[in-house]
């Protein structure tokens, strides 16, 4: 995809890499109100916080380039992962089991509607009635 526009990042958000990517797969692509919608009936943490980055970034789009949220389309969505926390358990036997805590950065890039130009069917091929009979 080309490079977005206006971009809004949230940092360091407490919530694991791996439960954010299945969010974003949802809305990639979409244009700004479908998406919106699509994640607020996602009941899971990580929508709230995508939905979160969005409103940022499309703020960002409205106050700092003047574009109207009908025209944008979700066109960048990273999440890495940010700083891990680690803590611990005690465990049977005298052991020590570690707990990761792990954290992520969400990005999400807007651009406007790319102008959809007609395509042109390719032309059926017209198959006669002698080449199709079976000898």
């Amino acid at each position: 995809m080309n490079k977005a526009t206006v971009y809004a990042k949230l940092s360091n958000a407490l919530i694991s890499p791996k439960k954010v990517a299945p969010v974003m797969d949802l809305v990639r692509g979409k244009s700004v109100t479908e998406a919106k919608l699509i994640l607020t009936l996602d009941p899971t943490k990580a929508s709230d916080l995508v939905l979160k980055t969005l409103n940022s970034a499309e703020a960002n789009a409205r106050h700092n380039l003047n574009l109207k949220s009908d025209d944008l389309v979700v066109s960048d969505l990273q999440v890495s992962g940010g700083i891990v926390l680690k803590r611990g358990m005690f465990v049977g036997r005298g052991r020590f089991s570690p707990l990761l805590k792990r954290r992520s950065h969400i990005i999400v890039g807007l651009s406007p509607k790319q102008a959809e130009q007609p395509v042109k069917k390719a032309d059926k091929k017209k198959v006669s009635k002698a080449s199709s009979k079976k000898d």
